[in-house]
């Protein structure tokens, strides 16, 4: 079990930014789901003109008079009946209730939505019927029916569920990517305070132990120093990992000198950094701070 946590270490950051997106992807899903079923039924309303002695041209009549459908479809006098059928109020209903008018035609699209087909159905047929009872464009037009609802499930609408969670999940899955980046650069910021504060002068790599590559790369920096490794855990909680680590590097790396090179190992998720401020402060001067890997 061990082997396989160390193995899936350095795939942790990606595989939390994974996990986040995932997260988010469902969620979205989830609250598309939950909402429950809305269905939209349509049905078409068209102007014809009427044999009338009216001096009105029909065509005025229905470019005047057939936009007050919009309104007439939503009054409280249409909807009583159907809202009474539905056991809600006009005030509901009318919310649920829409007019398309398609432009030089003389046609209508009344839409109604509500939980089932069968009431969105029911709705729109009565409220289509009233609206034509209503002889909005007499003397000289009158509305009719073109033909029965048409009825479609427009609530949840999975495609396009779908895609919001895809790009909600990818947007989620880059902004963990950015915090985790944000926070590790944070981290090195506060681990050269702190290694200034305990009176190091020269340049000091940090490392992330997470990195595949800690080993190599500590073994290099060894090398340069020409001087034994010796790995210091900063905090009580990391002189496991501090052990482990100094087992896998070399007992010496290049010519023997005078003095050690030191490896802190410090905690990542500390705010500010006096452990290794006091650590560092308290080395003899043949001490060389060579890197300092965030656990």
């Amino acid at each position: 079990m061990t082997g396989l946590l160390r193995r899936l270490t350095p795939w942790r950051p990606a595989l939390a930014c994974v996990g986040v997106a995932v997260v988010v992807a469902a969620a979205v899903v989830l609250s598309a789901e939950v909402r429950g079923e809305e269905h939209q039924s349509r049905v078409g309303l068209l102007a014809g003109p009427v044999a009338t002695d009216s001096p009105a041209p029909f065509g005025e009549v229905v470019s005047l008079s057939l936009p007050a459908l919009v309104e007439l479809a939503r009054s409280p006098s249409v909807l009583r009946e159907p809202a009474e059928a539905l056991g809600m109020g006009p005030a509901d209903l009318a919310a649920r209730v829409s007019v398309e008018l398609v432009p030089a035609s003389g046609l209508a699209r009344l839409s109604v939505r509500l939980p089932t087909a069968d009431q969105a159905s029911d709705a729109a047929d009565r409220i289509a019927r009233a609206v034509v009872a209503a002889d909005l464009l007499a003397p000289s037009a009158r509305l009719r029916l073109l033909d029965r609802p048409e009825t479609t499930r427009v609530v949840p609408d999975r495609p396009l569920a779908l895609g919001l969670a895809l790009v909600a999940g990818v947007v989620a899955g880059l902004a963990a990517h950015a915090f985790g980046h944000l926070r590790r650069t944070r981290a090195g910021d506060r681990v050269r305070a702190a290694l200034a504060a305990g009176g190091a002068r020269r340049p000091v790599a940090v490392l992330d132990d997470d990195d595949p590559d800690l080993v190599p790369r500590l073994a290099v920096l060894c090398g340069a120093a020409a001087r034994p490794a010796r790995v210091v855990a900063v905090t009580p909680e990391l002189i496991a990992r501090a052990e482990e680590l100094a087992a896998e590097l070399p007992d010496k790396t290049g010519e023997p000198a005078d003095g050690e090179a030191l490896i802190a190992l410090a905690p990542r998720d500390r705010g500010r950094q006096d452990e290794l401020a006091a650590v560092v402060g308290a080395l003899p001067g043949s001490t060389t701070v060579v890197g300092v890997v965030l656990a």
